[in-house]
């Protein structure tokens, strides 16, 4: 389980998630600027990862998941 807070986590995605912030939080630097520089991949990747993290699926850099616990 990662040590990243799940409510940080999934209020950043809801928010400003089309920046990729969330990831940015998470570690995950490469695919926080993908979604920086394409605006959440148009808004269609923002959306699947509002969903991936709401569920508990979403993982830290390190491949815990940040889960609410």
């Amino acid at each position: 389980m990662s040590e990243k807070n799940f409510l940080v986590t999934l209020l950043l995605a809801i928010l400003i998630g089309e920046l990729g912030i969330h990831r940015f939080y998470a570690g995950k630097i490469g695919t926080g600027l993908l979604m920086l520089f394409t605006l959440g991949g148009c808004g269609i990747w923002w959306i699947i990862d509002i969903i991936i993290v709401a569920t508990g699926n979403f993982k830290d850099s390190k491949g815990l998941s940040i889960v609410n616990y």
